[in-house]
Parts: C-alpha cells; sequence; structure tokens
C-alpha cells in the first residue's frame, strides 16, 4: 500500500514552505556543495567570463497550460509579432484567431475548455467494442489493418481489468480518506491551523485527549500511506480525492461509455489530420498547476544573489496547451510541435506520455519535422518505473510506421539526492540505456505554481525534463551556431559521472539497485556548467549559421 501511494504524490507534491538551503538543490554544484545538483550558478559564471552576448531563443512548452498571470513568468511569454491582440482577426493567416502567446488545442471556439478526458486505452477499447467483444474473430480473413486493430484491442481488454487487489487497495485508501478527514477536523479545532502537515504536527501538544488521539492517528496514517510529512492537510484529501476518482473512473471504464466532450466542445472531424484550425487562445485553461511548473523551470530565473541576471539567456516561452487531465490526443500534440516550429521556437518540451497512441504516424511525422527544421525535443520520459528497452510509451524516438528513430528527441529520467530523498535515484522514474538519454533532477523541484506569486514542489520526470530544456536554450542562446543534434550531444556528453562508473545506486522502496548507465545512455546527471564548456569549444570549431529572415521573439 505504502508503495501505490508514493507513485500517487511524486506528481502532486506541492510544498511552500521549505528550507533555504534545500530548495533549489537542483541548481547546486557537486564539487562545491556535495548535491548532486546541475551546477546552474557555476555555468552562469562561466558565461560571465566568457564576454560573449545572448541571442533570443524560444521555447515551446506543450503541457496543460501556463498561468499568464503569475509575475515571474508573464514579462517572459512569446509574443506572436504579427498578431494584434484581441482583434479577432486571424492577422497572420496562420488559422489560428489571435494567438498571442500561442494556442490552445483543448479548447472551443465558444471559450470552453477540456479539462479531463479518458485514458487512450479507454478510447481504443471502446471504438472496437462492438467490433470485437464477444464476437467470434477469424484472423485469417483479416487484412493487416485490422490484424493490428484487433491485437491493440486485445491487448487494452486485458490492461482495462480492474483486479481484485485493485478494488481492495481503492476500498482501503477511501477509507484512509474519509478517516483522515474526521481526524483532521478535530486537529484543525484544537490547533486552529487548516493548512497544518504532519512536520508541523508532530512538535504541537494538543489541550484534549481526543486531539491527542487524532494527532497520534493522523501521524500514523501519513507514515502507513507514505505521504510526504511538508504536504498540508488539504493538498492531501485533494491529492486523495483525485487518485480515487482516476482509480474510479478505470474500475468502470468497460462498462462507462466514452466521453463526448472532444465532440461538444471542439468540433473537429478528429479522423481528418487536415482538419486542424480548431481551438482557441486560452493558453492557461481550467487546471494550469502541471503546465506553470514545468514553465518555471524552463524559465529557471536565477536567484538574485547570484548578480548573474544580465547573463541570463534572451528566453521566451510559447505555450501550447495539449495535454488535459488525462490521456492526451495524438492530433493535438502533432499539430502543436509543428505550430511550435512554424512559429519558431528551436526547443520543444514535452512533459507527458502514455502506453498506447493510435495515431502514432501523425506524432512521428510532426517531430521528423521538427528534425528537418532544426529543432530539438526534449521529453520526459515517465513515472511507472517501467524499462522502456522492453515496453512502450509513446512518444519516442522509434516509429514503427517509418521504421526509423527520430534522432532530434532528448528523454530525460529523473534523478534525485540524498538531501531530498532516500538516494540518488527515484522509485518512479522509467529507465533503459537504449531509449533514455540522461538523468536530470526530478524529486522535490522548486517552481512557479498557478497565483500571482505563488511557488511549490512538484516531483516527476516531468520535472527533470523542463530543468535540462532551460540547459539546452542557454546553449542555443549563447551559441546559435550550433545545431539541435550538436546541443543533444553535448548535453549527453558532458553529464557528471561518478568516479567509480560501477557504483550501484540504491532505488528507494524497490529492494534493488542500478549503476547510472543502467538507467540512461549517458551513464550520468545533466551538468549545465560542463555543457557550457563542451559548446563554447565546440562552437568555435563550428561556422557560424548564415543570417536568414527569422521571426521576432517579442
Amino acid at each position: 500500500m505504502k508503495r501505490v501511494l508514493s507513485i500517487l504524490f511524486f506528481l502532486f507534491i506541492s510544498i511552500i514552505s521549505w528550507s533555504q538551503s534545500t530548495k533549489n538543490w537542483h541548481w547546486k554544484d557537486y564539487e562545491k556543495d556535495s548535491v548532486h545538483g546541475i551546477s546552474l550558478q557555476k555555468a552562469y559564471q562561466l558565461l560571465a567570463s566568457y564576454a560573449i552576448q545572448p541571442s533570443p531563443i524560444i521555447v515551446a512548452v506543450i503541457d496543460g497550460g501556463i498561468d499568464t498571470n503569475h509575475i515571474e513568468l508573464k514579462n517572459i511569454l512569446w509574443t506572436n509579432p504579427a498578431e494584434i491582440p484581441n482583434n479577432h482577426i486571424d492577422d497572420d493567416h496562420n488559422g489560428y484567431v489571435d494567438d498571442i502567446h500561442g494556442w490552445n488545442f483543448l479548447g472551443g471556439k465558444d471559450g470552453r475548455n477540456i479539462d479531463k478526458a479518458d485514458a487512450e486505452k479507454t478510447r481504443i477499447y471502446h471504438q472496437y467494442k462492438n467490433q470485437f467483444e464477444n464476437k467470434v474473430v477469424d484472423t485469417l480473413s483479416m487484412n493487416k489493418l485490422q490484424k493490428k486493430q484487433y491485437t491493440i484491442w486485445q491487448e487494452v481488454a486485458k490492461d482495462m481489468e480492474f483486479s481484485d487487489q485493485e478494488a481492495a487497495n481503492l476500498q482501503y485508501i477511501t477509507m484512509a480518506m474519509n478517516a483522515l478527514k474526521k481526524i483532521g477536523a478535530t486537529i484543525i479545532k484544537d490547533m486552529g491551523d487548516s493548512n497544518f502537515s504532519a512536520n508541523k504536527l508532530a512538535p504541537y501538544q494538543p489541550m484534549g485527549r481526543m486531539a491527542l488521539e487524532a494527532k497520534a492517528a493522523f501521524l500514523r496514517t501519513v507514515n502507513i500511506l507514505g505521504i510526504d510529512k511538508e504536504i498540508s492537510f488539504p493538498e492531501i484529501i485533494n491529492d486523495l480525492k483525485e487518485y480515487i476518482e482516476g482509480k474510479e473512473r478505470l474500475a468502470n471504464a468497460k462498462q462507462t461509455m466514452l466521453s463526448t466532450i472532444r465532440e461538444d466542445i471542439i468540433k473537429d472531424d478528429y479522423a481528418n489530420f487536415s482538419d486542424r484550425y480548431y481551438g482557441n487562445n486560452d493558453i492557461t485553461g481550467p487546471n494550469a498547476r502541471h503546465g506553470t511548473h514545468v514553465g518555471g523551470l524552463v524559465a529557471s530565473l536565477p536567484d538574485s544573489s547570484w548578480q548573474v541576471n544580465k547573463w541570463y539567456p534572451l528566453l521566451k516561452i510559447m505555450t501550447i496547451r495539449a495535454v488535459p487531465d488525462g490521456d492526451e490526443y495524438d492530433k493535438d500534440i502533432a499539430l502543436g510541435i509543428r505550430y511550435a516550429v512554424d512559429n519558431g521556437a528551436k526547443i520543444i518540451n514535452m512533459s507527458f506520455g502514455k502506453s498506447y497512441s493510435p495515431q502514432q504516424i501523425w506524432v512521428d511525422s510532426a517531430i521528423r519535422y521538427a528534425a528537418e527544421k532544426d529543432v530539438l525535443i526534449v521529453h520526459s520520459a515517465g513515472n511507472e518505473f517501467y524499462n522502456l528497452d522492453q515496453k512502450n510509451v509513446f512518444p519516442n524516438p522509434y516509429s514503427s510506421s517509418l521504421n526509423d528513430s527520430a534522432k532530434n528527441i532528448l528523454t530525460v529520467a529523473a534523478s534525485s539526492d540524498i538531501t531530498v530523498g532516500e538516494s540518488m535515484l527515484t522509485d518512479f522514474s522509467n529507465y533503459g540505456p537504449k531509449v533514455v538519454d540522461v538523468l536530470s533532477p526530478g524529486n522535490k523541484i522548486y517552481s512557479t505554481l498557478p497565483g500571482t506569486n505563488n511557488h511549490g514542489l512538484l516531483s516527476g520526470t516531468s520535472m527533470a525534463s523542463p530543468i535540462i530544456s532551460n540547459i539546452a536554450a542557454i546553449i542555443r542562446s549563447y551559441f546559435p551556431q550550433l545545431t539541435a543534434l550538436q546541443v543533444k550531444d553535448i548535453l549527453i556528453k558532458s553529464v557528471w559521472q561518478p568516479a567509480d562508473k560501477n557504483l550501484r545506486y540504491s532505488i528507494p522502496q524497490r529492494e534493488v539497485s542500478k549503476k547510472l548507465d543502467e538507467i540512461a545512455k549517458a551513464g550520468g546527471i545533466v551538468n549545465a556548467a560542463n555543457a557550457i564548456q563542451l559548446a563554447k569549444a565546440m562552437a568555435a570549431i563550428t561556422p557560424a549559421k548564415s543570417n536568414k529572415k527569422k521571426r521576432s521573439t517579442n
């Protein structure tokens, strides 16, 4: 049970109060601080010594939306120079009206938005249910496409089975949540703090016997469920509620009809890829928590105490909303990639993934279109502790339809440190050196959250990926002659590695240990300072690009 909940919370941990020494641990330097960070301060100090000026760079964030009112993000949003704001006219004739800071492929022309979407396996199951369920299927009479459809349907039908163990786990967690609600109410009444956490509660001395028993019960339950002791009571209840709702949807997915929310809101012909001019310009959407956190990491605004703000790259964030709560749609992702490329992004951060991709060819073609236009795609490996050398998660570099591998994708696993976790490795990150390229910090990462000036912690490979996107942006800003493939090569070759490459690191709660080269091809953690040094050396022997007319990054 503890294992189940620890998987749940890596995506939802958000802590507002955090000690200054560990708040931005992922920026630290191992030699100086004995922390497995990315040496960001050292990288900026190197840039300050090089006497070179940055060039404009656009990083596209394909995610669930970014809070455009956040004080640290609103001034670095990409602005479309060819579009007049809010005149309801497609001034640049690209098919997207008033796309000022990006585009929302999950919106309708009436301003409504998709928030939650079905899992892809649920969509596949119901698409072919009437065709295959309880039918005598003659595979010998099927053509190649029909056989593929039947094979995938059998896979998802098996994958959607909700086991007795899963049902028992769901019942247990539901009971735990209901108990915590009652316990919490007693503690709040006695303590007078509705935002208490286990760490705040531990030293508190309750006034009465009921409160004393409630305190003991709360601390015991949090420990059993593996909940981080810094998470506030309201967030614990909210996260448990979301987890339960998600599991209940899966439990009933076979019997429940598919949601018609896309047909109702977006109204596109989904099967027709040429029907691409849908959506709206609401790039924040109804739930921008994940995307806002990712956007802040892409920006990685430097600590003012470093006195290096003037060395910050001329970075702008283009926001593309295409990832709902649930599985993303292949069409939206493919169009989002193409939109980013056509509007000048040189790096695309993609912190999402799923186990099934029925229109994989659309996404694969878009990724290769990005490669043709010299665009680097930084993609999170995923959080299921899968070996990606053995199990597919999409998108990924290899295309079964095109029978090749895209070279412009950098796949990122999540690392940690003993200052914030039990080991240098995490117990959730997917791995596999044939697919995963590098490790990057992804445990308890501090960044922006929705709200005018809100911040907090989240964990996951979703956080590891934008940390690398920021380093890639620095390289492409200061050394614009380098290509996407050169930047990828630099990031892989410049990683921090242990002196003893055979050293094994424990994986918390997994009762297993791994060498870093069993996690990722590079066998190490991305290092900004090393990358800057290697980029400078490579740029010195790389001819400057010709001055072609580029779109503005205003």
